[in-house]
């Protein structure tokens, strides 16, 4: 098994101990993301101390404010690492107001800029208040304008009604742990609309930790908890939802 997305350095617990746990739950793989110039150079740092570990390095957009060249030209010179696979977290977040939405445009854009320049994939952030859409709106418009054709992971995909349109363009679509809530039906529905060839399985760990452990920080071994509910969904066995993730991983991040 796969973890798209962790964020090792958030989490509870060493890193040899969580990866460990990874190791003996049957994860081999994980992508650890950066959020800012620090936890970047980090994430980098531990994908060179474990094998198992790749980077994406970017500017989330929560902290977006304060984005300028030298931001970007940071991220560029991690991104020629040999261990990082990915650009981003990156995106907009109409949810929460750390950050203005036109700091979080300008990251936004010069990220999109650098992942189509470095012929990396994009890893997407998109949240909105409940009931609304403007932020993914707005993310899948400007990737239109901006990154046509580029590959796009929708990180803990939260948008049920947007299956379709990512499909359509070819994105990959990362599921996290709340796809495993009762009140996510929606959610786990369009789990399994998802071609088989773009689907991936997260954690955001420590965040959003599956149902069956809720009462737990989430980590990179609990990505199982997950894969389970989308196997279930999807009606195949979770033996062959491994091996799908796995592959499209592999084509994805080429580890």
């Amino acid at each position: 098994m796969i973890d798209s997305h962790t964020h090792l350095f958030l989490c509870e617990g060493g890193e040899d101990e969580l990866l460990e746990a990874a190791t003996a739950a049957g994860v081999e793989r994980m992508l650890n993301v950066g959020l800012d110039e620090e936890t970047n150079a980090g994430v980098v740092a531990a994908a060179e101390r474990h094998l198992s570990v790749f980077a994406s390095v970017g500017r989330h957009p929560n902290d977006a404010e304060g984005f300028d060249a030298e931001s970007a030209v940071a991220i560029s010179r991690l991104a020629a690492h040999e261990k990082v696979r990915a650009i981003g977290e990156t995106g907009l977040d109409f949810y929460r107001d750390t950050a203005s939405p036109a700091a979080q445009r300008r990251a936004f854009a010069a990220q999109i800029e650098l992942a189509v320049e470095l012929k990396l994939p994009i890893v997407i952030h998109a949240r909105d208040p409940e009931g609304e859409s403007a932020a993914i709106d707005e993310i899948f418009d400007t990737l239109d304008r901006r990154a046509a054709g580029h590959t796009v992971i929708l990180h803990c995909f939260s948008a049920p009604p947007k299956v379709a349109d990512a499909a359509e363009r070819g994105w990959y679509v990362s599921f996290a742990g709340n796809v495993t809530y009762p009140r996510s039906a929606d959610l786990r529905f369009a789990a399994a609309k998802v071609p088989d060839d773009r689907i991936l399985v997260e954690t955001d760990a420590p965040f959003l930790t599956p149902q069956v452990r809720r009462k737990e920080r989430n980590e990179p071994a609990n990505v199982v908890a997950t894969a389970e509910v989308v196997a279930a969904e999807r009606g195949v066995t979770y033996a062959e939802l491994e091996r799908t993730v796995e592959a499209n991983a592999r084509t994805l991040f080429g580890w």
